[in-house]
């Protein structure tokens, strides 16, 4: 989802402000041109969109804008990724959920994205009704790594933390999971982390979310 965002972002910055930023937004972003990914421990993994949006001002003012020429560059270029068009489910998503709520578990989600295009990506996927409660990054929680998502929304379903599991795809996504104090935390390589990023953190590193099924 991230790869053309990155992409289509820098070239309306460089149209828009007539200057070579490519290498140092992609710096930033903590995005690789060379393989299109989103790079494991990077800005991208886990910052919210406000955040990223301030951080990418801050570069065109270091690249010699004024503030307020940034300002306009940024409002004609800066768009956020939409995620029910780039999105692609990596396993059915129905029979995952359905074996995870098995047993009459919860599922909750903690994102650094935004609420709107977090529903809007949801009702696409058709797997809204699966999720009992949801935290996003403009809802006013400290981000990831903090602990606040996960001990936010345990309290809004009534479960303990020491009886919850965090299944995340990057360092900050375990590292909330440790500093809440849940049972479990396992990593899924079917996202931005690799192995050796999130083997530190978790009790588990699974080759794809869809290896919770049966776990």
């Amino acid at each position: 989802m991230w790869s053309g965002w990155a992409v289509d972002l820098t070239h309306g910055l460089e149209a828009a402000s007539g200057l070579a930023l490519r290498d140092d937004v992609y710096r930033m972003l903590g995005f690789d041109p060379l393989v299109g990914r989103a790079i494991a421990g990077g800005r991208l993994a886990a910052t919210p969109m406000a955040r990223l949006r301030d951080l990418t001002a801050d570069l065109l003012v270091d690249h010699g804008l004024s503030s307020d020429a940034a300002a306009k560059v940024l409002a004609t270029t800066w768009h956020a990724p939409d995620p029910v068009a780039l999105a692609r489910p990596v396993t059915d998503l129905k029979v995952l959920l359905d074996d995870v709520r098995a047993g009459g578990r919860r599922i909750a989600i903690a994102t650094t994205d935004d609420r709107a295009p977090t529903r809007r990506t949801l009702e696409a996927l058709g797997i809204d009704g699966y999720i009992d409660a949801t935290i996003c990054a403009d809802d006013g929680v400290a981000p990831k790594p903090a602990p606040d998502m996960v001990r936010r929304l345990c309290s809004e379903l009534g479960i303990a933390p020491r009886r919850t599991a965090v299944v995340g795809d990057s360092a900050p996504d375990l590292a909330m999971g440790r500093a809440a104090g849940v049972a479990r935390c396992y990593g899924v390589l079917t996202g931005v982390g690799t192995r050796d990023a999130l083997a530190p953190l978790a009790d588990a590193v699974l080759d794809s979310v869809a290896d919770l099924i049966g776990a």
